[in-house]
């Protein structure tokens, strides 16, 4: 490639290399990736220490959010900066003296930030390259062994659920609205679900505030989940109605159903052994039950470079889900990129007749309604 420039009657040609043009952009690329996983890590200090909801609708000085929050007042001083530098915060004054700079945070800012059920609501993704990161050296270890990492290792269930919380609040009622004729059976009184791998259990919950008749299980094997469930629950008032248990579903022990639904979301790619706990789910629904599971709305097909949603599930697949999937023995080791095809794969082999995929509306999930 060239170009060529003229001063008067020289003319000077320029010729570019292609390959020190891809060396220079993907240095460039690295550079800005590396700035941005800082910058998220700021963004979780201020969500840990809760520095942003203070400066919701007021102009603080580095003083007096130290003052509000107890932390150190030069701390508070360089992470303001830091923020405005980074265009999260507005500095007004800014040719005061540090101390008197006043800083605020905008509201379409604090949206995302600090309401857990808005729609823009993203503060809980700046956790997960803090939360993966610490699990470092037990993933080179688990790259060389071919083994794995726990999920509990990770103590990511809080930012997990955080992260879903706002797709249940906004979307969850047109996920039961796109199966035919379930609204109406989980209007019906006596109606009861299942949720498998319920997590910190926001989806159990607003499944139990849409429908007032209802009666929610959500079963979890981890322990600090179904804590977090409980206390949610009972934080919005329908402990009554939902109960969540420390529970392997595929436990043939298991005293539960039959259930007009079973739903798994967003944890099928995450188990060891998928097609039993597929087949779990089908006898806990019964001979009329229905069996929705949504996972993440990954491409039909690998193809390389992919858009910034695949990017996003490789690299959780890489660095947790295919780990936590691995660190049981003989399994299945699907990762975060289940695709379609292999979703009904397992379905198969779990003793389904087909599946079908559900239109949900949603840019991150899909959904498959799996019938017997």
């Amino acid at each position: 490639m060239s170009a060529t420039t003229s001063t008067d009657d020289l003319q000077v040609v320029h010729r570019s290399d292609p390959v020190e043009d891809r060396a220079a952009a993907f240095a460039d690329r690295l550079l800005a990736g590396g700035l941005a996983a800082l910058e998220m890590t700021t963004v979780e200090l201020g969500r840990r220490l809760d520095l942003y909801s203070p400066l919701r609708g007021r102009a603080l000085r580095a003083p007096e959010l130290a003052a509000r929050r107890q932390v150190a007042p030069r701390y508070a001083r360089e992470w303001l900066e830091q923020q405005a530098v980074a265009d999260v915060l507005v500095c007004d004054d800014q040719d005061l003296p540090a101390d008197q700079r006043r800083y605020r945070l905008e509201e379409p800012v604090a949206r995302c930030l600090l309401d857990p059920e808005d729609p823009s609501y993203v503060a809980a993704f700046a956790a997960f390259p803090v939360l993966c990161a610490t699990q470092l050296p037990a993933l080179l270890e688990a790259f060389r062994s071919g083994g794995g990492v726990p999920y509990s290792a990770y103590g990511l269930h809080d930012a997990q659920g955080a992260q879903n919380r706002p797709v249940f609040a906004n979307e969850l009622e047109g996920w039961i609205e796109a199966v035919d004729g379930l609204t109406a059976r989980l209007l019906h009184p006596g109606a009861h679900v299942a949720e498998v791998g319920c997590g910190v259990g926001w989806a159990a919950i607003r499944l139990a505030e849409l429908f007032p008749e209802l009666r929610v299980d959500g079963f979890d094997l981890d322990a600090a989940s179904v804590r977090e469930a409980r206390r949610h629950a009972k934080a919005r008032g329908v402990q009554g109605r939902v109960r969540f248990a420390e529970a392997d579903v595929t436990d043939p022990d298991l005293d539960a159903g039959p259930y007009d639904l079973v739903l798994a979301v967003e944890m099928v790619h995450d188990l060891a052994a998928p097609v039993e706990a597929l087949a779990a789910m089908g006898r806990l629904a019964g001979e009329d039950g229905t069996v929705l599971v949504v996972d993440e709305r990954v491409a039909e097909s690998f193809a390389a470079p992919g858009d910034d949603l695949e990017r996003v599930f490789y690299a959780f697949s890489v660095l947790h889900c295919l780990p936590v999937g691995l660190s049981e023995p003989g399994s299945e080791g699907t990762g975060t990129v289940m695709r379609p095809a292999v979703l009904r794969s397992y379905a198969e082999r779990a003793g389904f007749r087909d599946v079908q995929e559900v239109a949900l509306g949603s840019d991150l999930f899909r959904g498959y309604l799996l019938l017997d």
